[in-house]
């Protein structure tokens, strides 16, 4: 007992007068336990009396970066949407669990999804932000702000594989500009690669892809000139269709009313088609005609693919022109027939009834051959023929602008100051002021200003725009490029700002042509699917992180043709790889975009 004696000699004297008992060895064991107990207590009460006791901090990562809270889940599957918890980690989707079960979970960032929808990321299968991918603006602000997480390119021409038939294509010369030096770099077998991994490099907020473009495989072994491939010119074609899809083509695309592009014949596609199919690509194509022709083209396409052995997909599906509008009965009629059959085919579409292209689409194509346009309309003679040509109207003749009339098209692009005063104008409105024929003006404007005009045209049923959006081999892609609207000049087509809300608010909320749910399939699983994207497009476990988050009561196009440049509404937060691109509506700066490669990519 001698350790108590230090605390006063009253309670030294008191122990020492206590008798201690007898205790058997179990009643020690016990107090040996209880005395242990004590002493531990003792030695906490003292340490707390030293300073505030706390608990040892937690040092464990979250559970998740974000957490997405309180939301509807449209999965992406067409399936009925489910409230639902979303846990991201990194890059991936790590957890999709019933409302509430990631209550408790620790993430570095909760969203609270409450009233809203929480989809994938809109796929857009047909874009056109060629520049602004590559060396310009790789935000892409009129794109992710409509919750687009990935732009497919590739329709027509691609600016690779690269060689000097190619570069007179561009019509670089000597410039020594941007887009001119990167052109140059990709050339050789595996070109198309190198263009990919540039656009890899360069900060983009939205994934990238692409399809190898059918004009490009056709100048890149013949030229310009119009004609026949031969056989060794067929040879060149294929290799480089196998060698684009090795380095991630998704398949190739054709657009064959634009020349020298509407030279290719019929079996010079098949033979790109067939190089291509051991590689699982797909045929997608803007067919020989929209119009008057439309069926004998949907023919065309069909063949390609089934001699080709590939899928077929129709870009921005269409019966163009008043007089063809009676065609989409049978043109959707079709589809749904080759589908019956066993074959493979379907098509995209925006959700408008205005289309758009270049100006010279006015001009017969033979005229383009060897790249002599300008030089053919600047030539008096040749000139007069070309005016003939386009204001053709007897039977059997090819079909321009001339049928339509020059009403039905808004004449977009105009760069120098004295013809700023046409920007936007129809083109019976424009030769009004010219005090020309329409077609001549046509010649004129796209003289003065280098062919580099644009054109929209107002040639489209709204009753066949919601009929064929129905069906459901049919998916959405823009057909436009990303814009900045506080940089942006001049006019475009509101298709660039407003597709996906246009959907989501006219086609489901307004107008009930669409499901929400079989919508959002539309421009993501879907589209997915037909690009061989396993990890993309699905609100799942293990998938890529591309997703958006809108409110389903407010989300709609506010763009417009006279006034294109105005954000949508609606669209909150999005998600690109795990990182948000936008959020509370605004764009974060962030550029977590990467390429994605079709499914005969052979590369790491």
């Amino acid at each position: 007992m001698t350790g108590v004696e230090g605390r006063g000699s009253g309670m030294s004297r008191t122990v020492d007068r206590l008798v201690m008992p007898t205790l058997s060895s179990k009643h020690l064991r016990i107090a040996a336990v209880a005395a242990s107990l004590v002493l531990a207590a003792v030695s906490g009460l003292g340490a707390g009396c030293a300073g505030l006791q706390h608990p040892a901090p937690d040092t464990r990562p979250p559970q998740y970066d974000v957490v997405i809270t309180n939301g509807r889940v449209v999965d992406g599957t067409g399936n009925p949407w489910f409230y639902g918890d979303v846990g991201l980690r990194g890059e991936r989707i790590v957890r999709v669990a019933p409302a509430g079960a990631l209550a408790g979970a620790s993430a570095r960032t909760r969203v609270d999804a409450r009233g809203m929808v929480v989809a994938p990321g809109f796929i857009d299968v047909q874009s056109h932000s060629w520049d602004a991918l590559l060396f310009k603006d790789g935000r892409v602000v009129s794109k992710v702000t409509q919750g687009v997480t990935t732009e497919i390119l590739g329709e027509a021409t691609t600016p690779a594989p690269i060689n000097d038939r190619m570069l007179a294509l561009y019509d670089f010369g000597p410039d020594d500009s941007i887009p001119a030096r990167l052109y140059r770099g990709f050339t050789g077998a595996r070109g198309f690669g190198r263009w990919l991994d540039a656009m890899g490099r360069h900060p983009n907020s939205v994934n990238v892809g692409s399809f190898l473009g059918a004009t490009t495989v056709r100048v890149y072994a013949k030229g310009q000139a119009q004609g026949r491939a031969t056989a060794a010119e067929l040879d060149t074609m294929r290799a480089v269709v196998r060698e684009a899809m090795r380095d991630g083509a998704f398949g190739v695309s054709s657009a064959l009313i634009y020349p020298p592009g509407s030279y290719a014949t019929t079996e010079e596609l098949i033979a790109s088609a067939q190089a291509m199919a051991p590689f699982h690509g797909v045929y997608i194509t803007h067919m020989r005609s929209e119009d008057d022709s439309l069926l004998e083209a949907m023919d065309e396409a069909l063949r390609i693919g089934r001699e080709g052995g590939v899928p077929v997909e129709i870009y921005h599906l269409k019966a163009a022109g008043r007089r063809n509008w009676p065609k989409a009965t049978a043109m959707v009629a079709k589809i749904d027939s080759a589908r019956n059959a066993g074959q493979d085919v379907g098509a995209t579409m925006y959700p408008y009834a205005a289309s758009g292209n270049n100006l010279s689409a006015c001009f017969p194509p033979s005229w383009a051959e060897n790249g002599r346009l300008l030089a053919n309309l600047r030539d008096p003679a040749t000139r007069a023929r070309i005016v003939r040509e386009m204001t053709d109207t007897s039977a059997g003749a090819a079909d321009y602008c001339q049928r339509s009339g020059p009403s039905t098209y808004m004449v977009t692009g105009f760069q120098r100051p004295e013809l700023q005063r046409y920007e936007g104008k129809r083109l019976d409105e424009i030769a009004t002021m010219m005090g020309r024929p329409w077609a001549e003006v046509v010649v004129e404007l796209t003289l003065a200003e280098e062919d580099k005009l644009d054109k929209i045209n107002f040639s489209m049923s709204e009753e066949n725009v919601a009929m064929q959006l129905r069906r459901p081999w049919v998916i959405i892609g823009s057909d436009a490029g990303g814009v900045n609207p506080d940089s942006a000049q001049g006019l475009v087509h509101p298709r660039a700002y407003g597709t996906y809300p246009r959907i989501l608010g006219k086609y489901v909320r307004e107008e009930g042509v669409l499901t929400l749910e079989d919508a959002v399939r539309k421009m993501t699983s879907a589209v997915a699917q037909r690009l061989s994207l396993r990890d993309r497009g699905l609100v799942r476990e293990g998938a890529f992180a591309d997703l958006v988050i809108f409110d389903p009561a407010t989300v709609a196009d506010r763009a417009t043709f006279p006034q294109p440049h105005q954000l949508s509404a609606g669209v909150r937060d999005v998600y690109v790889n795990g990182v948000a691109v936008v959020r509370g509506g605004k764009h974060t700066g962030e550029t977590p975009g990467r390429v994605v490669r079709g499914p005969g990519y052979e590369g790491q």
